[in-house]
């Protein structure tokens, strides 16, 4: 303690110095305190404390602060991921019992019905003074596009987009309720639809090469540091005034406060301000700790403000918070081989990192084409389709069933299929899904089939791939698309790019299994007439390998097709889109829709597709 200096022991005096006296005051004031400590101490079905965090980095920092707090209290906090509609109608069953990120007035039309009757219960406002509306780069905004209505003038530079978040986000609807009502001039614009972090490397991407872009923006969010950017004025009838103005509300499930009144206490005394809330996030977003990491991190260094929430209120065994609080330094000495290993985890997660972020700055060029080349034949081939007629579009498909399966139930089937899509106002997603389904499976061909005959006629190179297919087929898909959408931005590049890493196994290996099955007699005979390799598998192998290379081929479209809500999740477009939308809404209906023509589709292209010694019937 001597070899502190004496700013820093001064500073430590002063923290324990205001917790010791917020301590007294809430303890031993008078001698009725212990018994009006012991009223907020709360019963046993209040130990686990339900909460949502809807995937916002601000609403992800305030959830994961007050969990720390709530286990430092004795609580054992579980954080449910939730879109904020899905949150509200947990509150409603009683399946969540808090949520600290109620955006108002933006989720006005989320929260409004469950605040009427009365199932969700408004605590306080926990952030003043924050922002959320559409914004543009500061050299964008210098240019000239400063406001709302100038965005329009600008289409051709910002290619008919403006960046959004997930589907079924509040703000998502707000920018798509502008577009449909053509609201300054922007009924042409289209609204790509992602997550927090695919719209921000989107951002990051425009950034550095000095392009338009047109994106949602709030404040708290370290983004604001991050990146020069200007909000756009005159949004007020679509954010609200001052540049969507907004508070952050505490809400419960109903009755929950009563119930649980020592949580309830520690609710009403929560509040953060915007800087301290940039602070968490950034320590997440740029510094990439985890989320309870920068939480205790963040309430060690901040005594004062922990102090003022926790006045009045008690550990979950009735015990003054304060001295629980002052007690976790001690607790967190005690050995532990689980924390000993997590503080001294082997990096890989930060070597993948370092790793990416240098092949993204030395192969700008390289995957800049990539993304041309590949957006281009996909962007061409969505455009050929819409520029045929609809109606000859399904008459061709009706034409092309009859043709490889002469079956006239199966075109009968294939024209219904198609008309009852229209019917339901799917046309245009159904193009764009056959689009990226299509270049899926013509590149997953052009390097499954070469690759599996290549194994079939080298053990040594199969037997080298097969660990890679198992983990190109059994990795989450999640985890290899956040490199590819860092890479190539959002759009249909990363969910072609997932597509075809998902994918491609069935072709490799369905073309070594044919090829390496065809009968010996065959080849023998082959050989004995004088074959070369080559006519030997032009004429004998994949002859016999076709059936299974064909079934590789259709099992790589149906894999295809499995991929679009995902590829939804990075602004591909498409059948996912809905999907996604109605999980993040809570709209069965639409659900059950999208849902249902993704069905037809993959059974339409399944009967097109497969080999023709199966029944042909639908």
């Amino acid at each position: 303690m001597a070899r502190l200096g004496s700013r820093g022991m001064r500073v430590r005096a002063e923290a324990l110095a205001a917790l010791a006296a917020l301590a007294s005051s809430g303890t031993v004031a008078s001698p009725q305190a212990p018994a009006a400590t012991a009223l907020l101490a709360d019963p046993a079905q209040c130990r686990i404390v339900r909460l949502s965090d809807i995937g916002w980095t601000d609403v992800t920092t305030t959830t994961a602060v007050f969990s720390a707090l709530l286990r430092h209290l004795g609580y054992r906090p579980e954080i449910t991921v939730l879109s904020v509609p899905v949150t509200y109608a947990s509150m409603k069953n009683k399946d969540i019992d808090v949520f600290l990120g109620n955006w108002m007035p933006s989720q006005e039309g989320d929260r409004k019905s469950y605040v009427a009757d009365g199932s969700v219960e408004v605590i306080r406002a926990n952030l003043t003074g924050a922002k959320y509306t559409l914004a543009v780069p500061a050299y964008t905004y210098d240019a000239g596009l400063r406001s709302f209505a100038d965005i329009e003038r600008y289409a051709v530079q910002l290619h008919n987009s403006i960046y959004g978040i997930e589907p079924g986000n509040d703000g998502n609807r707000l920018v798509l309720g502008m577009l449909r009502q053509n609201l300054f001039g922007l009924g042409n614009f289209k609204l790509i639809e992602s997550s927090e972090q695919g719209m921000l490397a989107e951002v990051e991407r425009a950034f550095r090469v000095r392009a338009p872009i047109v994106f949602l923006a709030w404040d708290p969010h370290p983004m604001n540091m991050r990146f020069d950017l200007r909000y756009l004025s005159g949004g007020d009838a679509v954010f609200g005034a001052n540049y969507g103005e907004a508070r952050v509300y505490t809400n419960t499930r109903a009755g929950y406060s009563a119930q649980c009144p020592n949580i309830g206490r520690l609710l009403r005394n929560l509040s953060f301000t915007t800087q301290q809330e940039s602070r968490v996030m950034a320590d997440i977003l740029l510094r990439h700790q985890p989320a309870a990491v920068a939480a205790e991190a963040w309430l060690k260094a901040n005594p004062a403000v922990v102090a003022g929430w926790l006045n009045g209120v008690t550990t979950f065994e009735g015990r003054p918070a304060l001295t629980a609080m002052r007690g976790a330094g001690t607790l967190s000495r005690t050995f532990s081989l689980e924390r000993w290993l997590s503080d001294h985890k082997i990096p890989v997660g930060d070597s993948v990192t370092v790793m990416i972020e240098y092949v993204k700055t030395h192969g700008r060029v390289l995957f800049d084409g990539v993304s041309a080349l590949i957006r281009g034949s996909v962007d061409g081939f969505t455009a050929l389709l819409r520029a045929i007629p609809s109606p000859l579009l399904i008459l061709g498909a009706g034409v092309l069933s009859f043709a490889l399966r002469r079956s006239l139930p199966l075109a009968v089937f294939v024209v219904a299929a198609l008309l009852f899509i229209m019917n339901q106002g799917y046309w245009e997603p159904t193009l764009e899904t056959l689009s990226l389904v299509i270049m899926a499976a013509l590149v997953c061909t052009a390097i499954g089939v070469p690759v599996g005959i290549a194994a079939a006629h080298r053990p040594r190179l199969y037997a080298a791939l097969r660990p890679v297919l198992d983990l190109m087929q059994t990795l989450p898909t999640f985890v290899y698309l956040i490199p590819t959408l860092v890479l190539f931005g959002l759009g249909v590049v990363p969910g072609l790019i997932s597509t075809v890493i998902f994918a491609l196994p069935a072709p490799i290996r369905l073309t070594q299994l044919g090829v390496s099955s065809v009968p010996k007699p065959l080849l023998e005979a082959g050989q004995a007439f004088g074959a070369t390799p080559m006519q030997l598998l032009w004429k004998v192998e994949l002859p016999s390998a076709a059936p299974t290379i064909l079934a590789g081929i259709t099992q790589c479209i149906m894999l295809s097709l499995s991929m679009v809500v995902i590829a939804a999740l990075v602004g591909a477009g498409g059948l996912g889109v809905p999907v996604v939308r109605a999980l993040g809404t809570v709209q069965v209906g639409m659900g059950f829709e999208a849902g249902f023509v993704i069905v037809l589709l993959a059974i339409v292209l399944d009967r097109i597709s497969r080999p023709s010694d199966r029944s042909s019937a639908p």
